[in-house]
């Protein structure tokens, strides 16, 4: 959620901001948002007048026993409720307004109206075959480890059965991610696969989520769609001493997604899917720390790809396509058979956004006054789905075979998939 602050005090740069979303809809948005501080600031001083006014009455009645003034006092009093039941409703008009508003995007962040417009910041690594390289789909159920259509069967299109090494490749990813980020600090959590609209409503914008979620019929609980979600609402408002930030997490769990066949997407396999498995990094920090913490994510995820050979760009998504929530945002995609590049991940500073939304602040020491908002960040450390799809293109061998990572070798215990077992 947007600092109201800024509004007050800086609303053209906040208008500017927005104008770079391209979107006009949004100017709209600021300006009732505007509207509605407005009119609650004077329901305030308004209230107040006129509860100072009731007390004033209250002294005079209790030394004179005037009828009139008790009269008067009655209905100064129902004004009063009055004025509160308006100000309630404004206040959850104002928050509401306010939670409609995307983050103020950082200075960096390229101009763009979609994806195409991304800025490519750095290539990684390269793929090249002697023969016409298969798709992974075509690939893994020619080996019997994924099977599409029993799936589709048993659960509908976008589920799939992962067998055999392919199967244990999975696992494999999951630990080597784990154990990568162990290294560099972070704690390993496994959250709640399901979430409370309430807190779930403070991590994401649910006006533009909630159509990719899955809800519990007859229960207020959606299925996570990634970790982050639960990460980011466990420290719900909380206040969090300094020496604690940063605060690293890795967590793993698997995610559940309704929306997979979006206009112009690859479908094929398992690359776009209703659940699939993954390892997030996700940081709690103080707001002088958050733009660091961004780049040494990025620098984590980028060395958990390059460090199993997979060939991959980064990207500054543009503004056309960076969403409401982050403030800046990097997307890696690696490169597939068909020689196009596709999203393996992405890295949001979502600065106090989320924080604000959650009631989530920190202060120096215990019982010291509160400094402000934490800053969150995420991001994917290893999707293990896109990772397979990844492998299973990049490391294909002529004869159908798939060559396992260096990396990965140790993890799976063995170091070629050519038969179904």
């Amino acid at each position: 959620m947007i600092d109201i602050r800024l509004i007050r005090e800086t609303p053209e740069a906040v208008r500017e901001n927005l104008k770079r979303r391209n979107d006009p809809a949004l100017l709209k948005l600021l300006d009732n948002a505007i509207k509605l501080d407005a009119k609650r600031r004077e329901l305030i001083k308004e209230t107040e007048a006129l509860k100072q006014k009731k007390n004033e009455i209250t002294r005079e009645i209790a030394a004179k026993k005037n009828k009139a003034l008790l009269q008067e006092a009655g209905k100064i009093a129902a004004e009063i409720k009055k004025k509160d039941e308006e100000l309630a409703a404004t206040d959850e008009k104002t928050r509401a307004a306010l939670m409609s508003i995307p983050n103020v995007l950082h200075d960096s962040v390229p101009r763009g109206k979609d994806d195409s417009e991304n800025v490519v910041v750095r290539n990684e690594g390269s793929v090249k075959f002697n023969f016409a390289p298969k798709n992974h789909a075509d690939i893994a159920t020619a080996l019997g480890l994924l099977d599409e259509e029993r799936a589709a069967k048993v659960a509908g299109a976008g589920f799939y059965y992962l067998k055999g090494k392919l199967a244990l490749l999975d696992m494999a990813l999951q630990r080597y991610a784990l154990d990568a980020l162990v290294k560099r600090g972070f704690t390993p959590v496994q959250p709640p696969l399901m979430m409370r609209r309430k807190p779930y409503e403070g991590v994401v914008s649910l006006a533009d989520f909630e159509n990719v979620m899955y809800r519990i019929d007859g229960d207020d609980l959606y299925m996570i769609a990634t970790s982050e979600h639960p990460m980011a609402a466990m420290r719900m408002d909380e206040i969090i001493n300094e020496k604690e930030l940063p605060i690293k997490l890795a967590g793993v769990s698997p995610c559940f997604r309704r929306e997979i066949g979006a206009h112009g997407k690859y479908t094929r396999g398992i690359f776009r899917v209703h659940n699939f498995n993954k390892v997030e990094q996700f940081v709690f920090c103080t707001p002088e720390d958050s733009w660091k913490v961004h780049e040494e994510l990025q620098k984590n995820s980028e060395e958990i790809l390059r460090n199993l050979g997979i060939a991959f760009r980064t990207v500054n998504v543009c503004t056309g396509d960076i969403g409401s929530i982050a403030a800046k945002k990097y997307d890696i995609e690696f490169l597939m058979a068909d020689g196009q590049y596709r999203e393996i991940g992405s890295n949001s500073n979502c600065t106090d956004y989320q924080a604000r939304r959650l009631g989530i602040r920190y202060r120096e020491k215990e019982g010291a006054a509160v400094k402000g908002f934490v800053h969150t960040l995420n991001n994917t450390a290893l999707a293990t789905s896109r990772a397979m799809v990844a492998i299973l293109e990049q490391f294909q061998q002529s004869d159908g075979s798939v060559r396992i990572p260096k990396a990965l070798q140790a993890y799976c215990g063995f170091d070629i998939i050519n038969y179904a077992k």
